[in-house]
């Protein structure tokens, strides 16, 4: 099933998800859920805030097209050495940034049958799952680049959110004007 992708501005993703206390049939079928949303979307990672749920887990499919699950996660080490890449999100479609994150790092997770592992990653799924990582805590990429660009951003997020709003009550406005006028109608003919 595909899900709704929260965008920027939405308090969830600012907020710090809670540990996923069992890997159960509902959680297996939300990682599945997330895949679909994050393939569909055109993405290589999608976190539980970014679909809504505060839950500390993400997925994630890097050049190996391996699908990958992590729950509950834990970066234990990163590399000394940085690296740049022009980072984008789901929640904040059409905006990239030159984001310097290390260019390796180890996990230690549950995979989607509860059984722990830990992985060394680096390249894409090391910048993947460090990106990932920080929807957990409540941090979107911006916040790891220029402040300007940050808040310029994230007003601009914000003026799309109160549009979109004010579109919606406009519309819901409409319709009940057109209800009124045919109950009106319907009212006349008895």
């Amino acid at each position: 099933m595909i899900l709704d992708i929260v965008k920027l501005g939405e308090d969830i993703l600012r907020e710090k998800a809670e540990p996923v206390a069992e890997v159960n049939d509902e959680i297996r079928q939300l990682a599945e859920d997330m895949f679909d949303t994050m393939i569909e979307a055109d993405g290589v990672g999608l976190a539980g805030p970014q679909v809504g749920k505060k839950l500390r887990m993400f997925v994630a499919m890097a050049d190996d097209d391996v699908r990958r699950v992590f729950i509950n996660p834990q970066i234990i080490k990163t590399s000394e050495e940085l690296g740049d890449y022009d980072e984008g999100c789901l929640s904040i479609p059409q905006v990239y940034e030159t984001i310097r994150r290390p260019v390796k790092v180890t996990v230690q997770a549950l995979n989607e049958n509860g059984k722990p592992f830990t992985l060394e990653a680096d390249g894409l799924l090391a910048r993947i799952i460090q990106h990932e990582y920080d929807h957990l805590d409540g941090i979107v990429f911006i916040d790891r680049g220029d402040k300007d660009f940050a808040e310029k951003t994230t007003a601009q997020f914000k003026k799309r959110q109160e549009r979109a709003e004010q579109k919606r009550k406009e519309k819901e406005a409409k319709a009940r004007k057109i209800a009124a006028k045919i109950a009106a109608k319907e009212a006349k003919k008895k």
